[in-house]
């Protein structure tokens, strides 16, 4: 989920669901059984999907007045108005006819291709306000339609509707409804911004809202008009993505991703915390047992409370009411390090390591390659934001007491270069001063060379840490939140004539950024293998080339996935790009989605354009060696490395 570009549009809204992220035959919606599980996955040439602009600058341009060239409004506006055209002049920009079959199969027996497009399907955005009220517009879904009707390439279709605006009136009414709005202790969030612009906190908690029933309403619309066209049509969806990013949220989404205080999280609703109280009760049946886990005297399960209280800066009434982002048990030790290319490292063939001792007890080691663009961005003549490294450390079974943690880079095998020493205390529930622990010697190190640069980000010197036994539990409830708002949206397709197509997840994976807190999003539950749902995923940076999607990939036990959004974040020519592309299509990839600007006789459509769009003119992000190199790809044969 990287920054983008301020722009109140609908497309940027498309846009920032990365940065961080639903149809019936003309007798009505029919109950289908969705015979896809994460078990399966569909065989053949890797679906290139690139995420176009299309939304706002055509198949909304009738309704915002949009200035378009003549010719262009004409295609997008007309009676029989798509944005097929403006979707093939873009992509055969990518991969002209005149050089490339529709499917590329390179040299050297690396993977085939297949370009089609990703088709957003902006769901609050359907709406506009009618004499009776709210109403679906059915010029938008019509256009959206006749767009895979009119476009002969296969697509990903995206209904989109995350906590990112869409700049849609009907938003604007939704978000006045608490029911509607996430919740901390301190009640509902109040819209915030994003990089310029708006986010509204929407709830997941549960589905009896007017923001459930418009997305249900406009879901069906778009399914049931679909589902009308021909056979041969439909079967150019290959896939749907259900609303985007879905996640639980917390205040200052721009800045709060991270492990500072005060610590606010959702969702603390009456509905789920009613909810919590009932998941309590089905996990243990008896009052009895939740105490002897949390070691607690509560009289009944619905007494028991969320916790929500700093013990440090606050009263508690009881133990279990204390939470922070270590009180599930882990403490996250993490930082950066840039170790010189002469040296290996995050530049050369063999990586760094950094290795942890605990009282002089060696921990684990974790390897220096995670990705830090703010780093890279003080530093830029690293020249790689892959510096990043992070270990968790489990603490629930540690006695209370004084703990040393010593830090040391490996950069040779046996070679240590110590980076510093954090003295942290593990508190028990009486809050008495910890006393200082037994040491063992630490092993044989040597100082730092001068070109060696890193930093210690966490834990700080004299930190404090408690574990209280509710709160995992309390985060576990909050992932199935997240499950239960996609299976009830997965749901909605199932009763249309796409509910055999696979239907994807669209989520962010927190743990490929090491400054991040994980707990506060609780999407862990929906990386798992989802009945019914496959997997997809929005890759950034070191998640889409290198080894920290696919370590963690290899043990979920998925046997396919789709990559919803795509940037690796830095310069690629062909061969490397061919290679990122075979290993995905390797391990299961059935589609990679990436941002395209529209582009129309050759040139870009004026819009407000997206920072990680590839293409010739954008040159942040290596983006302009990015298109560069996809089009070689897949106009040229490119020999497998």
């Amino acid at each position: 989920m990287p920054s983008s570009p301020a722009n109140p549009k609908t497309s940027l809204a498309i846009a920032l669901a990365a940065c961080a992220v639903l149809a019936a035959g003309a007798g009505g919606l029919t109950l289908r059984h969705n015979q896809f599980t994460a078990a399966t996955r569909t065989a053949g040439p890797l679906l290139l999907a690139p995420m176009i602009g299309v939304i706002d600058s055509c198949v909304l341009a009738a309704n915002a007045g949009a200035a378009l060239p003549p010719d262009l409004q004409a295609a997008c506006t007309g009676p029989e108005g798509s944005a097929a055209a403006l979707l093939e002049a873009t992509l055969s920009a990518l991969q002209p006819h005149s050089t490339a079959p529709a499917q590329t199969q390179p040299e050297g027996g690396a993977a085939a291709y297949t370009l089609g497009y990703t088709l957003p399907v902006p769901l609050l955005a359907l709406f506009h306000h009618s004499a009776d009220g709210w109403a679906i517009d059915q010029g938008a879904v019509d256009r959206l339609v006749r767009t895979v009707r009119d476009t002969a390439r296969p697509l990903i279709l995206y209904l989109f509707s995350t906590h990112f605006a869409s700049d849609a009136a009907l938003e604007k009414e939704l978000a006045q409804d608490p029911a509607n709005l996430a919740q901390t202790r301190d009640g509902p969030l109040a819209p915030s911004r994003y990089y310029g612009s708006v986010i509204h906190n929407w709830s997941l908690a549960s589905t009896q809202n007017s923001l459930s029933a418009r997305r249900v309403q406009a879901t069906q619309a778009v399914l049931q008009a679909l589902c009308r066209l021909p056979a041969k049509d439909v079967a150019k969806i290959k896939g749907v993505t259900l609303l985007g990013e879905l996640h639980q949220l917390f205040p200052d989404f721009e800045a709060g991703m991270g492990f500072g205080t005060p610590y606010r999280i959702t969702d603390y609703s009456p509905a789920s915390v009613a909810g919590f109280q009932r998941f309590l009760q089905q996990e243990f049946g008896r009052i009895e047992q939740l105490n002897r886990v949390l070691g607690a005297d509560y009289a009944a399960f619905d007494v028991v409370q969320p916790p929500s209280r700093d013990i440090r800066s606050e009263p508690l009434q009881r133990f279990t009411e204390h939470i922070d982002s270590f009180a599930h048990g882990s403490l996250p030790i993490s930082g950066w390090a840039y170790v010189p290319p002469r040296h290996g490292g995050a530049q050369g063939s063999v990586p760094a390591w950094v290795h942890i001792y605990r009282n002089g007890v060696f921990v684990g080691k974790t390897p220096v390659n995670q990705g830090r663009q703010d780093v890279l961005a003080a530093k830029p003549e690293f020249g790689d934001a892959n510096t990043g490294w992070r270990l968790d450390m489990d603490f629930r079974q540690l006695p209370a007491g004084m703990h040393r943690i010593d830090i040391f880079l490996e950069t040779a095998p046996g070679h240590l270069t110590p980076l510093g020493t954090r003295h942290i205390a593990l508190m028990g529930r009486d809050q008495s001063a910890p006393q200082a622990l037994p040491q063992k010697p630490l092993p044989a190190s040597a100082p730092a060379e001068a070109a060696l640069q890193a930093h210690i980000d966490l834990p700080a010197e004299q930190s404090t840490y408690y574990y209280n036994p509710l709160v995992p539990l309390w985060h576990r409830f909050r992932q199935q939140q997240v499950v239960d708002y996609l299976q009830f949206m997965n749901g909605v397709v199932n009763q249309s004539c796409l509910a055999n197509t696979p239907h994807y997840t669209h989520q962010i994976i927190p743990f490929s950024n090491p400054g991040w807190d994980a707990n506060k999003y609780a999407i862990e539950a929906s990386l798992q293998p989802l009945q019914g749902i496959r997997l997809g995923v929005s890759l950034y940076g070191n998640a889409a080339y290198g080894a920290v999607f696919s370590r963690w990939y290899g043990q979920t036990g998925h046997a396919g996935y789709g990559v919803t959004e795509f940037h690796p974040l830095k310069a690629m020519d062909a061969p490397a790009v061919q290679q990122m592309l075979g290993q995905h299509a390797q391990r299961g990839a059935e589609f990679v989605s990436f941002f395209l600007e529209p582009r129309w006789q050759g040139k870009l459509v004026e819009r407000g354009h997206n920072t990680f769009s590839f293409g010739p003119e954008n040159t942040q992000f290596g983006s302009a060696a990015l298109y560069q190199a996809v089009q070689q790809v897949l106009t040229t044969p490119v020999a497998k490395p």
